[in-house]
């Protein structure tokens, strides 16, 4: 069966990456796509090799597809790129001497390339991005409210919502059932309008570069919907 590969969160850490692919590489023939679903610079030493590396995968390598995250639209800003003009939760969280070491990581061509990058893929039902139809900003987790989770996926229509802003593996079900609706004016109050909701999922895809020496990603198979969270272990026996 043909799988899609699906990480997020590598933060620069080239060695993390490179033990992904090991594992990917390992699933002979199976692999089909690999997402990288933002996250992949961060405030890293290695991350122009990390770039490097993938934008020139390997012979037998596929080539992976890329979104922005939430590093890139912070690196974006720095830049005077983004979509705001404001660091300061970078700042308060991170503190200044990772700001700098983020400036320092990615080189301006690296930045022009950050610039480009899609917001999220849509392939078959499935909506792959960074954070949520909302923002990238935007956390989803097993804790996150039904109707929370039933609108972001509303927003495009998607059965199928994979994500990685939080850097949590998990997988959050929506059963079928029925939402009711009514607005109400100052001189009336319109009939309730019932909608009906089809089993619908938030696919939460792990973090690969966060925890020294653990990797986690997602793979899925989209012709029976099974998803398989891996974790590969890396730079220690």
């Amino acid at each position: 069966m043909n799988k899609w590969a699906i990480l997020s969160g590598i933060e620069g850490n080239l060695l993390a990456y490179e033990a992904v692919l090991a594992d990917i590489k390992r699933q002979i023939n199976q692999i089909e796509a690999v997402y990288i679903l933002g996250d992949l610079i961060g405030p890293s030493p290695e991350v122009e090799k990390l770039v490097e590396r993938v934008l020139n995968p390997l012979r037998d390598e596929l080539e992976p597809l890329v979104c922005k995250g939430w590093w890139e639209e912070k690196c974006l800003i720095l830049h005077g790129l983004g979509s705001t003009g404001e660091t300061d939760d970078l700042i308060a969280k991170y503190g200044g001497e990772t700001v700098k070491l983020l400036w320092d990581s990615v080189s301006r061509q690296t930045v022009q390339w950050l610039r480009n990058l899609d917001f999220g893929f849509f392939e078959l039902d499935c909506l792959l991005i960074h954070g949520t139809t909302l923002s990238i900003d935007e956390e989803l987790t097993p804790n996150t409210a039904p109707i929370t989770i039933l609108d972001r996926l509303s927003r495009m229509q998607a059965n199928t919502l994979f994500c990685g802003r939080s850097g949590l593996a998990f997988q959050y079900q929506l059963e079928t059932g029925a939402v009711t609706t009514s607005v109400t004016t100052l001189d009336r109050q319109l009939s309730p309008q019932t909608v009906n909701i089809s089993p619908r999922q938030v696919i939460g895809v792990g973090n690969v570069g966060r925890t020294p020496g653990e990797a986690k990603y997602t793979l899925y198979t989209p012709t029976n919907n099974h998803v398989e969270f891996r974790t590969v272990r890396y730079g220690v026996s």
